[in-house]
């Protein structure tokens, strides 16, 4: 019987595999969210400007509504910008 490191595929075998989602604040032990990074904030933002939902970044509700108040601080302050059309 072959092994697997014999057999060779035709696309990747980790396709249609669910990575688990984890927040990256509890993992790496974030416990403040600078308002004044914008190269930080950037990463929860889609190109046009909006929010990323929880179930895309895979943050915890408590660290949502931090990162969601930091990005409404940052766009008061004029570090982001509300609406663009290529942000990223």
């Amino acid at each position: 019987m072959a092994s697997r490191d014999d057999i060779k595929f035709l696309s990747n075998p980790k396709i249609g595999q669910k990575r688990t989602k984890y927040c990256r604040f509890r993992k790496f032990g974030i416990k403040y969210i600078d308002y004044k990074d914008p190269e930080f904030l950037v990463q929860f933002v889609n190109e046009q400007g909006k929010l990323l939902p929880r179930r895309i970044t895979g943050n915890s509700l408590k660290y949502q509504r931090k990162v969601s108040s930091a990005v409404k601080r940052a766009r008061h302050l004029a570090i982001l910008p509300f609406v663009t059309d290529l942000l990223k």
